[in-house]
């Protein structure tokens, strides 16, 4: 999933931006207004993390104010040092899902990232099932299910981050066919220097550790398009 963090302060920006990486999140980021609000309004993220107090005297939530006037749902969550009363009721008016204030616990911000993708406005499944294949978007983890009349086994797949991450991508718009750059934008960075094959290198990894021999691979190539993942009928 694609994270949008606008955080002016250096040192903390970065450090969120690696745990976010390091916990499977694709992430772009901007230390300042402008650049904030432009991507804000251009790119698809399935999270925006937005501080207050921006230089220039710039408020992070006149960015959640005006994406909401623009009619972007994505869920936002402001990270600020503004935590008076007034402050936060300010910030979830104009827009904001979630208000965490700093100094804070990098865990605490997973879990609300996590709860965030539980509520029913942003709605991804928690489950996806193609076949006897589990994909759980909370654990980030991926099984096979087989069974027969007494017993019913489960075996764990292994996935790289950024292969669940493309994955996961395929599954939440199952049926829909994903270009390759539509891949590219969602799971790597904007500034991720990434080369021309690096998504058919990917699904070609992928379909090696999803697919059972035999048969038709879970991911379809649909020429000319892109990728989508087939339906099966269990």
């Amino acid at each position: 999933m694609k994270v949008l963090l606008v955080e002016d302060e250096v040192k903390l920006a970065k450090a969120i931006k690696t745990g976010l990486e390091q916990d499977g999140y694709a992430v772009d980021l901007n230390t300042n207004y402008d650049d904030g609000l432009a991507y804000a309004t251009t790119e698809d993220y399935d999270f925006i993390i937005l501080d207050r107090m921006l230089p220039g005297g710039k408020d992070g939530s006149d960015i959640c104010s005006l994406i909401r006037r623009k009619g972007i749902t994505t869920p936002v969550i402001m990270l600020t040092a503004m935590g008076e009363t007034e402050d936060i009721i300010q910030g979830l008016d104009e827009g904001a899902d979630d208000y965490l204030t700093k100094p804070f616990k990098f865990d605490e911000l997973l879990a609300r990232l996590r709860a965030l993708k539980r509520r029913p406005k942003n709605v991804v499944e928690k489950v996806i099932k193609f076949g006897n294949l589990q994909i759980n978007t909370t654990n980030k983890e991926v099984s096979r299910f087989s069974s027969n009349k007494l017993t019913t086994k489960q075996t764990p797949i292994k996935l790289s981050k950024k292969e669940f991450a493309v994955l996961e991508y395929l599954a939440v718009n199952k049926g829909t066919i994903a270009s390759k750059e539509q891949i590219l934008s969602h799971v790597w960075d904007f500034d991720s220097d990434v080369l021309p094959n690096t998504v058919e290198v990917f699904i070609k990894s992928i379909r090696k550790k999803i697919d059972e021999p035999g048969s038709d691979s879970l991911i379809e190539t649909v020429r000319g398009f892109g990728y989508r993942m087939r339906v099966v009928n269990v």
